[in-house]
């Protein structure tokens, strides 16, 4: 520091000029550092249960209020996916996620909403190839471990958009909440399932309707459950 009366370079400590005797004023404190706060966790809900018919039903009346949207919607992700479905069956699955929270949020959607979850490629398609070997290593064993499988991660998806988590922390957070009812959220599984291979049944067109049904009850399933984040991507998008 400087004496302010003579100019001359002084010690913080001293309180007068050794030049000129001038008081001088204390150094006035360094400026503190902010202390970094640590990030908010997400915390898995406690003690929650499935509500499957409350979900199928809710899925349904958002699908049959634009039907004619999902229906293009699940053509697009049918096609694609005919090709290349180990690389593109994830990401697209989070943006037919989007397109239902959207719905949800009361946003406008547009049918190029499905494309968007391919912002989220790399957790969204490394995720879709791990859950895809757990089923079928669960398979193996019996139908059930393949339906416990699905039933553990159906909300990982949700969590990748809505949370902006990588593969494995969403993975894990969604079975962090379906391990408050094992039995009633495979029993979820295996209703969406038979959901769709109705609409299999139904001149294998139906299927187009029942598939977004089924998205549309995972999302709202996750809605009830879990809540969507405040700046979801799928509330700016």
């Amino acid at each position: 520091m400087f004496c302010q009366k003579c100019g001359a370079p002084v010690s913080p400590q001293v309180r007068f000029c050794p030049r000129c005797g001038q008081p001088l004023a204390p150094a006035a404190p360094a400026a503190q550092q902010p202390v970094p706060q640590p990030q908010t966790t997400w915390t898995p809900p406690v003690g929650v249960r499935s509500d499957t018919g409350r979900w199928i039903s809710e899925g349904w009346q958002m699908v049959k209020a634009d039907l004619g949207t999902y229906i293009v919607l699940a053509l697009i992700f049918t096609a694609i996916n005919s090709v290349g479905s180990i690389i593109t069956q994830g990401p697209l699955m989070v943006g037919f996620h989007i397109v239902c929270m959207k719905k949800m949020l009361n946003r406008q959607t547009e049918i190029g909403d499905i494309f968007k979850g391919f912002h989220y490629f790399v957790p969204a398609m490394v995720a879709s190839i791990i859950i895809g070997l757990f089923t079928f290593v669960g398979a193996l064993a019996c139908l059930v471990g393949s339906l416990v499988v699905v039933a553990i991660f159906n909300f990982t998806y949700l969590f990748i958009v809505d949370k902006r988590m990588d593969f494995w922390p969403a993975m894990q957070a969604s079975h962090a909440v379906v391990k408050n009812d094992y039995f009633g959220f495979t029993m979820f599984a295996l209703v969406l399932m038979l959901v769709n291979l109705l609409g299999v049944l139904c001149c294998i067109v139906g299927v187009f309707v029942a598939m977004p049904v089924t998205v549309a009850a995972i999302t709202v399933a996750y809605k009830q459950l879990v809540g969507f984040e405040p700046g979801s991507p799928a509330d700016a998008i």
